[in-house]
């Protein structure tokens, strides 16, 4: 019998890429009650216990098979400013945009939308 993959310790967040733009989104509350992706990291959905997190993990897996995103995984956070941060390196540089341009990127403010894509 196969290990259950271990799931990232929570608060967690959803991160993927745009399929067709490349462009790193997360995934956040819409309308009703569902879930819709958005550019803005600040906007990122936290799953505070498992039932939350097997919700993303569904919404991502969705994703998937609309070939809407690629890479789709969950991402460990700390909360600061009241906003989610990854606690790794890779996926906080995956939030902010090119590291030799700190005035180019989402780090600038640039690339944000306030509005959820869906």
């Amino acid at each position: 019998m196969a290990a259950a993959a271990k799931r990232v310790p929570l608060p967690a967040i959803l991160l993927a890429n745009d399929l067709l733009d490349g462009d790193v989104v997360f995934a956040t509350a819409g309308a009703a009650g569902t879930l819709v992706w958005t550019r803005d990291p600040a906007q990122a959905l936290v799953a505070n216990d498992d039932a939350a997190a097997d919700g993303l993990e569904a919404f991502a897996a969705a994703g998937l098979r609309g070939n809407t995103v690629v890479d789709a995984y969950l991402v460990d956070v700390a909360i600061e400013g009241g906003h989610p941060v990854p606690r790794h390196f890779r996926e906080r540089f995956k939030t902010l945009g090119p590291s030799n341009r700190p005035d180019l990127g989402k780090q600038a403010g640039e690339g944000i939308a306030s509005a959820p894509k869906g």
